[in-house]
């Protein structure tokens, strides 16, 4: 049973991780592209790298979270276990998006806060 659960833990962690990486990674160009005064080059690089950062800390942490598990041994148990599993990472997904944001709003304030001086 435990092999069937992490297989279908991974598969739904893996298409949501991929689903909200892909709508960051689109969306969040614009924010990064205003806070870097429009760099374009470097814009991209960082939307990049941060896309590459995410997947790796969320699929890591999904994979590493399977030892957790206990022994299951019916289908409420795997689906429960499923369940409880998908929306423990929806929710790190949901702080690292606002952490991230919370970083970018800092930046962008800080630097209308340096550009006020330069006038």
């Amino acid at each position: 049973m435990n092999t069937i659960a992490y297989l279908l833990y991974l598969f739904i962690t893996y298409c949501i991780t991929v689903h909200v990486g892909l709508v960051f990674y689109r969306n969040g160009r614009a924010y990064i592209l205003a806070l870097l005064h429009g760099d374009e080059r470097i814009t991209d690089s960082i939307n990049k790298l941060l896309l590459t950062g995410y997947y790796l800390l969320n699929l890591g942490y999904a994979a590493w979270m399977i030892q957790s598990w206990e022994t299951l041994s019916n289908w409420t148990e795997v689906f429960t276990s499923i369940a409880y599993m998908t929306g423990r990472i929806m929710l790190i997904l949901a702080v690292i998006h606002f952490m991230n944001m919370g970083v970018i709003l800092h930046f962008s304030q800080k630097r209308k806060h340096f550009s006020h001086y330069k006038n």
